[in-house]
């Protein structure tokens, strides 16, 4: 069975790219959820991301946006001084940034989910990219909705992040085409 060549054998890696990687997602809940550890990930591997999801979960009241809004002064230096996850109080601070604009942008679109898949006609882009080093880490819609956001008040959402969170919750279909998820997921959407 082929896969992604970024895969490898890591397991972690296997079951995330299986279950997971582009499988449009249109919950609110895990679109933040994938929003939060993307913008955790900025500047690091996304395995070490992955083997701290839990810790993140746990940590971050199971990725309650409405919870997190909320977080005290007294909370974020909590979460500085968790060991368990990313202990960077920039990206920590624009994870309670990031839940109010969340909140903001439900409010004005109903939910998040229509305000992102807007950007793509509410129909997944599929690319045809026969090897990883085709696929680009932004695109001109990836800077377009990172500007959008940054407009909305949210912090960490570059185009870079943006278009790995586009991936992850399937508004894209970066599977290589030699992937056995690229002809599934694409055979999900008909």
């Amino acid at each position: 069975m082929n896969r992604c060549s970024w895969v490898g054998n890591n397991s972690i890696y296997i079951k995330y790219h299986d279950t997971e990687w582009g499988v449009p997602v249109h919950d609110d809940q895990k679109i933040f959820e994938y929003l939060i550890l993307e913008t955790f990930q900025a500047g690091l591997s996304w395995i070490i991301i992955l083997k701290k999801r839990e810790n993140f979960r746990l940590a971050f009241d199971n990725f309650n946006y409405k919870k997190i809004a909320n977080y005290s002064e007294k909370k974020i230096n909590q979460l500085c001084q968790d060991k368990k996850i990313i202990r960077n109080k920039l990206k920590i601070k624009a994870a309670v940034i990031n839940a109010q604009a969340y909140i903001n942008t439900q409010n004005k679109f109903g939910t998040f989910s229509k305000y992102l898949w807007r950007f793509v006609n509410e129909k997944p882009i599929i690319n045809n990219f026969k090897s990883i080093n085709e696929i680009p880490t932004k695109t001109v819609l990836s800077n377009k909705i990172s500007l959008d956001l940054k407009k909305r008040g949210f912090k960490f959402v570059g185009p870079t992040i943006i278009y790995s969170h586009m991936q992850a919750m399937g508004m894209i279909n970066d599977h290589t085409t030699d992937c056995y998820r690229f002809n599934e997921i694409c055979n999900s959407l008909l």
